[in-house]
C-alpha cells in the first residue's frame, strides 16, 4: 500500500499569506484611487472622493463587509508576515564575512520588503485607529435628516471650501447659540407628553386602530411634538462636540463630505505629511513589490524573459500608485492653503 503524500503546512501557510497579499494589492488601488480625489485640484472640489465615500458607507452591511473582505485578509497577511520577518534574514548589503556580500536588485528588494512589513505594521495600525474611530464623523440629526460632524482647525481656506462642499460650520459661539435657542423652548416639552397621552387614548382592537377622522388638533400637535423631538437630539450631539481654541464644527449633509474635512484637515500637519509620505512609499512598494513574487510563486511567471517583463509592469504599477497616493497626502490641503 503505497503512502498518500501530504502537502506540508508551510507550503500551504505561504501560499495564503501570498493570496491575502494580492488581496491588499487590490485594496490599495482601490483606496488610493479614492483618495487622490481628496485633492481639491485633481477631484473637482472632492467630488469623486465625497462619491466613492458615500457608495462605499451606504453599502449594506458595511461592518460585516469591512471585517471579513477588509480586517480579516489583512489582518491575516500582517500575522503570518510578523511570524516571517523574524524567521527571515536580509540578504543583501555587507557581510561581517560568515556569509557571501550579495547585493542584486532582487536581493536588495527582498530586504526592502522586510524593512517596508515593518513600517505598515505601525503605520497602519495608526491610520485605522485615527480615520476609523478617532476622528470617524459624528452623527448630527438634523431637522429628522441624518448630518454628519467633524472638529476641524480654522484656516483661511476653510471658509470657502466649506462653501463649495456646502457644509455648515459651528465655532463655539454658534453651539452655545443652538444650545440656549432650544432652552428658550423648553414650555414646547409638554408637547411630546400631550402627543403621548392622545396616542395612548387612541381605541385599540385586535383589527388595529379604529378609524378616524383628519383631527387639524392632532396634526399641529404631532409634528409640533416631532420637531421639538428632533431638535433635542440635534442640541444633545453639539452638547457633546467639545471643540478647542482655534477649532470649528464642519456639519454635512453626507459621510463623505464629512471625510474629506477630516482628511484636509490631517494634512494640514506637516508631521502627518512626513508620517503618510512615508506609509505611501512603503505600501505601494511593498505592495507592487509582492505582487511580483505572487505571481512567482503562483507559477504564473517562471521564464526570465517573462519576469523581467513583469518586473516593468510592477515599476510602472507602482508608480501609478505612489502618485495617487501622495496627490491625497500633499494636495488636500497644501495645494489649495486658500481656494
Amino acid at each position: 500500500m503505497t503512502a498518500v503524500a501530504t502537502i506540508p503546512k508551510a507550503f500551504i501557510w505561504r501560499r495564503l499569506h501570498s493570496l491575502m497579499g494580492l488581496w491588499f494589492v487590490l485594496f490599495l488601488m482601490e483606496h488610493l484611487l479614492t483618495n487622490s480625489q481628496a485633492a481639491l485640484w485633481l477631484g473637482d472640489s472632492g467630488k469623486g472622493f465625497v462619491d466613492m465615500v458615500n457608495a462605499l458607507h451606504n453599502l449594506p452591511y458595511l461592518e460585516v463587509i469591512e471585517v471579513t473582505l477588509i480586517g480579516a485578509p489583512i489582518l491575516l497577511h500582517a500575522v503570518l508576515g510578523v511570524k516571517y520577518l523574524f524567521t527571515g534574514k536580509f540578504n543583501s548589503g555587507k557581510s561581517d564575512g560568515s556569509t557571501p556580500s550579495i547585493s542584486l536588485p532582487r536581493n536588495r528588494a527582498y530586504t526592502w520588503q522586510r524593512i517596508t512589513s515593518w513600517i505598515l505594521l505601525f503605520l497602519l495600525v495608526f491610520h485605522v485607529v485615527k480615520f476609523r474611530f478617532v476622528e470617524y464623523p459624528e452623527n448630527i440629526p438634523i431637522a429628522g435628516e441624518m448630518h454628519y460632524g467633524v472638529r476641524v482647525s480654522v484656516d483661511d481656506g476653510l471658509y470657502t471650501v466649506a462653501d463649495r462642499l456646502h457644509a455648515k460650520l459651528y465655532d463655539k459661539a454658534a453651539i452655545a447659540a443652538e444650545i440656549e435657542k432650544f432652552e428658550s423652548r423648553k414650555a414646547e416639552s409638554t408637547l411630546i407628553e400631550m402627543a403621548d397621552k392622545m396616542k395612548q387614548e387612541e381605541d385599540l382592537s385586535w383589527e388595529g386602530p379604529a378609524a378616524q377622522d383628519y383631527s387639524h388638533q392632532k396634526a399641529v400637535i404631532f409634528t409640533s411634538a416631532q420637531h421639538y423631538s428632533e431638535s433635542a437630539s440635534f442640541v444633545a450631539a453639539l452638547e457633546k462636540v467639545h471643540l478647542k481654541q482655534g477649532e470649528v464644527l464642519a456639519v454635512s449633509k453626507d459621510f463623505g463630505t464629512a471625510t474629506l474635512f477630516s482628511v484636509r484637515d490631517t494634512f494640514k500637519s506637516p508631521i502627518y505629511i512626513g508620517l503618510y509620505t512615508i506609509f505611501v512609499l512603503a505600501a505601494c512598494f511593498h505592495a507592487c513589490n509582492g505582487f511580483w513574487t505572487f505571481l512567482i510563486t503562483w507559477g504564473w511567471i517562471l521564464k526570465m524573459s517573462a519576469q523581467r517583463a513583469w518586473t516593468t509592469v510592477a515599476v510602472v504599477m507602482m508608480a501609478i500608485l505612489m502618485f495617487l497616493g501622495l496627490a491625497a497626502v500633499w494636495g488636500t490641503y497644501w495645494v489649495n492653503l486658500r481656494f
